[in-house]
């Protein structure tokens, strides 16, 4: 007798995503008190965090296609919470937090701690660290020859 060999059941694609609408409705819940989505608290966090910063380096930062952060980062600049500004040359640009986006990310950070500690208490502190690593490996494994793995650790540390 052969022993069956263990495998997943259903489709990976749709189980993640699945988990992923519960968890942004989870976040964009809380982030809506200061009239934020949970992608776009994301944003200001790595303008906070790594600008001022080209958008192509910021795209590549945050995992994402350059005309994805056009449309994202166009609400930003009209809300008046990020610039996009001259760079080093006349070719390039760099994007930067204002004073006002500085603010807002301040205060939808303590929303934001908020649904993470929820999500913490609903999974479990071990299970959200595992969740993590997970995919922190995922990352590593699927990416298509960029380096931007490292950054991920750096990026979430910050948010």
């Amino acid at each position: 007798m052969s022993e069956k060999t263990a495998r997943p059941q259903g489709c990976t694609n749709f189980k993640l995503r699945q988990l992923l609408r519960h968890v942004s409705r989870l976040y964009d819940a809380e982030l809506a008190a200061v009239g934020l989505k949970g992608t776009q608290y994301s944003m200001l966090s790595h303008i906070v965090t790594l600008g001022p910063i080209q958008p192509g380096e910021l795209a590549r930062r945050m995992g994402m296609d350059a005309s994805t952060l056009t449309r994202n980062l166009r609400l930003l600049v009209d809300q008046g919470w990020a610039v996009q500004g001259p760079g080093q040359d006349a070719r390039s640009r760099l994007i930067e937090i204002t004073p006002a986006g500085r603010a807002l990310h301040a205060t939808a950070r303590r929303h934001w701690k908020k649904a993470q500690l929820a999500m913490n208490e609903a999974f479990g502190v071990e299970r959200v660290m595992a969740l993590h690593a997970l995919i922190d490996h995922g990352l590593d494994v699927l990416a298509d020859g960029e380096d931007a793995a490292p950054d991920h650790a750096r990026a979430r540390a910050s948010a």
